[in-house]
This record gives structure tokens, sequence and C-alpha cells, in this order.
């Protein structure tokens, strides 16, 4: 495996102040194959701009890499040759023996610009590069240099501290057996101007844990990365400025992993979030005038194992379209829920079918808005087969408007898999349940199956956002005709309630359905009070998850929900609005509207005057004690959530006096998850990705994505769009993402991108399906549309005909 490299001419290096970029006709390239002989070689480069002895970091670092080439298995190992003598970049021969160049060097200007065309060339043909923690300081007047580290450091030297490294590449083989959280001490640099984006990065330093300083990039602060870059494969770290740094063992897997890849042993992904890698394409089209024949006002979407899109409107018409509020009408709230079928084999959008909703009451006054309709869909698990539909809807004909309540209900259809179309007729109701129309909000909606055939099913709280100041929704005094609707206790946090709950049931060929085991109540409890409980529930105490996604690998549910109103946190009545992500291993309280966050309590108000607090709630022993309770009063504990935020910022949390209460004091509050922020807020769950490497579909998000969840919210300015990493250990108990990485430069923000998030799923190809809801509320207008996200990177680097041989 001969490769030349032949630099034509010969330049002297001029004085560093009139450093010049190299010109490219110095170079020319003969060359059939990659560099690197019949052995596999390394080159550490340590020759320094700064005179002096040899640096003892430059010594460990020699070390430490011959020892990696001369251990592991036999075909991975290769020979390393030292040299601070920057010549070998203008002798080819030498050059191109070498599999991959290691730069171990202080800095400065080191190479004359005949040299630096020898490197450029090198990386031309095929040639790694492996830059350590100084070498990003290489080369300072290079524009092709600072590509091929990918950034620059801030000004002035960092000195050594222990901080946490957050390990997000699960796969490639530099990080693949590293901790998720990898404590350690160095010397953390800081970027002039962040590369994420531009790079593949597989670990971030978490500032938190250390004192950056000056110039400090935030929560997203790379430490090493790499990427495809020039015709070579170049992979650097910020690591690596301590003597210490190469007796660690996981410091030299690191070193080890990046070796592999850059001399052409093994192969990588250094492509997979590099924004330029993913192409985002609006699938629909604008409706026509006056109808929906497109999209409905968006509500949720599902993908068939052949690829069809199904994607539902709420119930909401166009703007054009007359709102009927007048409780004397018969048609009050009349709207059409629409199930849409976009085919990506025809690229042609479908009808199946409109169910007559209670469902369009437009925006405004608390008491004439609305939220239920066409909530949620699903298909069977046997969909190809069956063509079974599940939709979670509120049938207008169910509508009592003496009393203003509904019936919400769970209902199967089937499609007719020739013509898209839904059989009205075919349904059969599995499940019902009364909610109140006279306030609105809250329906919940989203539904997903697990792997053993339960269909889980979220349901909001049917509670006011009014009348408790935007704290607990535990105001028990206003009911209509005798049904509460501002006492979250009515609904969420009682036992015997269908509202406020992610119920799970097992539907059967007849259209019934079956409890399994392990739901949070078994529906025969009893208590002191004779309360009762509802078999159905496998989580109580959520406000409005509207979207859930169970990972078919590990039968694991993932959900979010819509907080309050509170813009502050206050002393009295306790957290602000909290937007809330968790991840929930079994059944589970998860606490509204007795506590919020990470098990942070709200005051208690009771009558005869709802006005005046109470006590603070006891997330750990909770009680059920409002009038308006037909449940349990001694609860479930409530179970910490995963992710929380406020307007203020991600994870707020507060000192805790004896009793474990909060101060609840803005100016004392820490935020555990900087990647976060609120304002407006409303949590769009999405799924877990898995990789699926029998897929042949050239459009799939790559295996860096594997196992992580996906997090968004309805809005696109500060608030998450974002995939995070959870550690298994600590995921049922509240613990706290371990990484994130953001989304939002490859699922498009911005009035012309997916503004508006109301739903995300991949679908069998690979690819990530979002509806943007558009531009208004209870409406479809031009803007709502089904987008798809595909991956255009390519595979793993080298080719695998060009991967090399280790010494024998």
């Amino acid at each position: 495996m001969a490769a030349g490299v032949v630099a034509a001419g010969l330049l002297s290096a001029p004085a560093a102040s009139a450093r010049t970029a190299p010109d490219p006709s110095l170079t020319t390239m003969s060359i059939t194959s990659p560099p690197g002989g019949a052995n596999v070689r390394v080159l550490l480069f340590h020759g320094s701009a700064a005179g002096g002895d040899e640096s003892p970091l430059v010594n460990a670092g020699i070390a430490a890499i011959e020892r990696i080439g001369q251990t592991g298995p036999e075909d991975q190992r290769f020979t390393v040759t030292a040299t601070g003598n920057p010549s070998v970049f203008t002798n080819d021969e030498k050059l191109s023996r070498f599999n991959a160049i290691v730069f171990l060097t202080g800095g400065g200007d080191v190479l004359d610009p005949e040299q630096e065309a020898g490197l450029e060339a090198y990386m031309e043909a095929g040639g790694g590069f492996v830059g350590l923690h100084d070498a990003a300081r290489a080369e300072p007047y290079s524009d092709w240099f600072t590509g091929l580290i990918g950034a620059r450091p801030a000004a002035g030297a960092a000195t050594v501290q222990r901080a946490t490294v957050e390990v997000g590449d699960r796969v490639h083989p530099a990080t693949k057996s590293l901790p998720l959280e990898w404590k350690r001490p160095d010397k953390w640099l800081n970027w002039v101007k962040n590369p994420s984006g531009d790079v593949h990065t597989v670990a971030r330093v978490r500032e938190a844990t250390y004192e950056p300083g000056a110039g400090a990039n935030g929560w997203d602060h790379p430490v090493s990365w790499c990427r495809d870059y020039d015709g070579g494969r170049s992979f650097y770290t910020g690591m690596g400025g301590t003597v210490s740094s190469y007796d660690e063992t996981d410091f030299r897997e690191h070193l080890r992993g990046a070796l592999l890849w850059t001399t052409r042993l093994v192969r990588a992904d250094c492509k997979a979030t590099i924004t330029g890698n993913y192409t985002a394409e609006r699938l629909t089209q604008p409706n026509q005038p006056g109808e929906n024949d497109q999209i409905g006002e968006p509500h949720g979407l599902v993908t068939a194992p052949d690829g069809r899109v199904f994607y539902i409107g709420r119930g909401g018409a166009d703007a054009s379209q007359p709102v009927v509020t007048d409780w004397n009408d018969p048609d009050v709230g009349k709207g059409t829920g629409e199930i849409h079928v976009y085919d990506p084999e025809t690229e042609k959008v479908t009808l199946a079918g409109a169910l007559t909703v209670f469902g369009n009451k437009g925006g405004g006054d608390e008491l004439v808005k609305v939220e239920e309709g066409l909530l949620g869909i699903e298909l069977d698990p046997e969909f190809a087969r069956n063509g079974w539909v599940y939709l979670h809807w509120t049938p207008h004909s169910g509508i009592d408007r003496d009393t203003r309540m509904a019936e919400r209900r769970v209902s199967r259809f089937t499609l007719d898999h020739a013509t898209d179309k839904l059989d009205l007729s075919s349904e059969k109701v599995l499940l019902k349940w009364p909610v109140q129309i006279h306030s609105c909000c809250h329906a919940g909606g989203g539904m997903a199956w697990d792997s053993k055939g339960n269909l889980y099913i979220a349901t909001g709280d049917n509670n006011s956002s009014g009348f408790s100041d935007g704290y607990s929704g535990n105001n028990p005094e206003p009911d209509y005709k005798g049904v509460s609707f501002a006492d979250a206790r009515r609904t969420a946090g009682n036992t015997n309630n269908l509202n406020g709950k992610i119920l799970r049931i097992h539907p059967e060929p007849d259209g019934t359905y079956t409890l399994p085991e392990g739901n949070l109540f078994t529906g025969r409890e009893t208590d002191e009070g004779g309360g009762k409980t509802r078999g159905e529930i496998y989580v109580m105490g959520v406000r409005n998850p509207a979207r859930i996604s169970v990972d078919q690998e590990t039968d694991v549910l993932y959900a979010g929900w819509v907080g309050p109103d509170a813009g502050a946190p206050s002393a009295t009545w306790g957290p602000a609005k909290y937007d809330t992500f968790a991840v929930i291993t079994q059944a589970s309280n998860r606490g509204w509207p007795y506590c919020m966050g990470n098990k942070q309590p709200y005051r208690d108000r009771n009558l005869p005057d709802p006005s005046q607090p109470l006590g603070w709630y006891d997330c750990d022993h909770p009680k059920n004690e409002s009038p308006n309770n037909d449940g349990l009063v001694n609860l479930p504990p409530v179970t910490g959530n995963n992710i929380w935020y406020s307007p203020q910022g991600g994870g707020p949390d507060f000192p805790r006096d004896e009793n474990g209460v909060p101060s609840y004091d803005q100016g004392e509050a820490t935020y555990r998850l900087p990647w976060l922020k609120g304002g407006g807020q409303a949590a769009m769950n999405g799924p877990v990705y898995r990789y699926d490497d029998s897929n042949s579909s050239d459009v799939k998000w790559p295996s860096y994505w594997d196992g992580k969840w996906f997090v968004g919210d309805f809005y696109d300015a500060d608030q998450p769009r974002n995939a995070v990493l959870m550690d298994p250990r600590t995921q049922g108990d509240g613990g706290l993402p371990v990484h994130s990485e953001s989304l939002k430069r490859i699922v498009p923000v911005g009035s012309d991108g997916i503004k508006n998030l109301m739903g995300w799923t991949f679908g069998p190809d690979g690819a990530l399906y979002v509806l943007d809801y558009g531009r208004g509320f209870f409406t479809s207008d031009a803007k709502s549309a089904l987008w798809r996200v595909t991956y255009t990177g390519g595979g793993p680097t080298p080719a695998a005909g060009r991967l090399a041989r280790g010494t024998q």
C-alpha cells in the first residue's frame, strides 16, 4: 500500500508576522491508496515554536501512545515514531509511510508554508490526524489548520481543575467504553467559536462542575470531536493538558479509539451531528381555501410499517369557518376531527376519515375556548394485517349542554388499505369516561403501545388554568352544577378518576380490554374513607400530557406534560410553572397537583376560604383531602421527575428547610439543566430513537442517536428541542439527563421552519417525521404541515475496502 506525496519546489519560511497561507500549487499527488505501508505506523510530532527543554508532557504523551500501540488485539497494534523536526512534512516518501499523525505540541507557528503544504497533501491523500490539547494553538495563521483542528482556544491560560465530561457518543471507538459522566482533572480550554454543528462532538465538559473563567462556552462546551476533513480523518481532544492525563486508563482508551479510527484500523461515524448532513423537507401543501384537504389542526401522528404517515386534526377549522360558542345553540363547539394519510410512494395525501367532535370553540375567555376533539391516534401492532386504527376523541353527540359534560372515549376503527379510508361504521368503543366541558382545559391525548400489546392512553386533568393564580390548580370552590372545574384533586390527584392520568389497558380482538399486571391500582382498593380506585391507572398526577412514547426495546414509558401558568416561584404557594418530562419505569404518582419537579411541594388550600394558604403538601405521604375527592385519601408517594423547566431556566432547585420545603426564593435558585429555558412553554415529548443496522434506508438517522430520547417544546425560542441521554441506573427515580444535544439546527426553527412543534416520531425508514401546528391557535393555516428530516451524510469512514491491518 504505497502512497506518494510529491512536493514540488522548496520555499524558506518567512517571519511569523508575515506568515501566508500555503500555495496549493506547491503540492501534487500521485496516489492510488491512502498513506500507510504494510504495517500501521503513527508519527508523533512534538515540535514547538518555543525554545527550551523537552516538555514532561511530551514525554508522557509519547510513552502513553507507544504503550497504546503495543497493547490490545494483535490486529489493532501499531508502531510509533516521535519527532520534533518539522522537516518530516516535506519528505514525501517518509511521510507517506504513516497512517496517522499526532500533534502533541505546545503550539505556535511550527510549520513553514512548505511543511504545512506537505501536511495538507497528506490529508488530501486520505491520511489521519489527531490533535491533543495545545495542538489547537499551532499554526495560528492558517485557516486550513483551523479547519483541521476545528476550533481555536480563547486567550488566557487554563488551570488544572477537576470537572465532569459528558460522553455523548456511545458508539464511537474513542468514547464507547467511557463512563457516561467522566470525572477527571485537566486544563479545560474555552473556544473562540463553538465548533458544534461543523464537527461531530463526541464529548462535552460540564461547566457547572468547574470554573470556566472568561470566554466560557456555556452548556454546549465541546471537549473532543472529529470530522472527515479534506480527504482524511481528523480527531481532536482538548484534554491531555496534564502529565497525569496520560497515566489514566480511561484517557488512554479515549486516545486508543481516536488512533484506531484515524489510522484506518476501524471505521467510525464522525458525521452524525454535523448540521449540513440533514435535510428538512415539508411534505404537505397548504389546504385549499375553506378546506382541510391536506391537514387539519395538527394534533398527533403515527407511522405505519409500510411508511405511510397518519396524522390527525383536533377539530378546529381554518379561520374562515364559523365557530359556535353559544351554549343555547345545539351546534356549540361542533367541529371536525380529520384523519389524513401521507403516502411516501405517491407523495399524496388522502383524507381517511372525519369525526364530528366537540372541539371547535375559539380562544379567548377561559370559559369559551376548548381543547377537546380528536386528540390521539395509534395503529394496532398488527395493523398491516387487520387495519385497526385507535382514536382518542370526544364525540359531539355525547355532550350534555345542560350539565356541560361530555364523554371521552378510545375507539377502534378499521381502515381499508386499498383506499386509505376509515370505515366509520366499524367503531368499537374500548373505553369511555366523563369530562367536564364547561371550562377549558387539559385534554391530553397521546397514545402508545408497548411490546406486550398494552395500550397507554394519556389524559389531561380536565381542569381550569385559572382560579389558583397559576400555582397548584387545587381550588375546590368553583363548580358548574356540582362538578368542580378548578380542583385537580378531583381528577389528576384522584385514584377514582381517569383524568390527569396515563392509563394502561390490553385491547382484545372483540373490542374489549383487560387489565395488565403492574398497574398502579387493581380497582379493588379501599381505605378508611371508603374510597375507590380505577385499575386502568398506570400513572397518576400528570397535568396535560399531550405526547407519550414507549421504547420498544426496553418497554420504558416516556412522557411530557404542560405545567401551570405562574411566572415565578412563590414563598406562599410554591414553584413557578414547570413543564415536565419523565422516564417512567413502573407505575407511579408524578405529583400534580401536590408536587412538581424534583418533589417540590405546593401549598394546600381548602374550604371555607381557598384564598388562604394551609400547610405544605408532603410529597412522600400525599393526602387527597379535597371535598371533591371520591377516591383514596392516602396516595402513593410522589416520584421525582427527570426534566422540569420554568421561565427562569431548566431544573430550578432551592435550598430546603428542616421539613424539606424549598425556600422558593428566586435569588437562591440553582438551575440543574442549563441547556433549558422556558417562557411561553408547552412540553412536547418525543420518541427514543433506535438504530437498525439491517435497515437499508439511505435516509435513516445514524447510530449516534441510538437510545437518545427526543424532548421538545411547542415553541422554538429558548425552549428545548434536544436529544438527551439518560443513565438507566437512575432514570426511573428522577435522575437527570447525563448529556443533551441541541436539535435546533437539524429540526429547523423559525417562521419558515418547524416553529410550533406538535408531534414527532421516527418512521420505518429511520427518518424523523414532525408536525408543525401552524401560526394560529384552534385553527389550521398555511404553515400547518407535515415535515420529514432525513440524514444525508452517508456511512462510517473510511470505506470498508480501505481499512488497514495492524502489526502482527
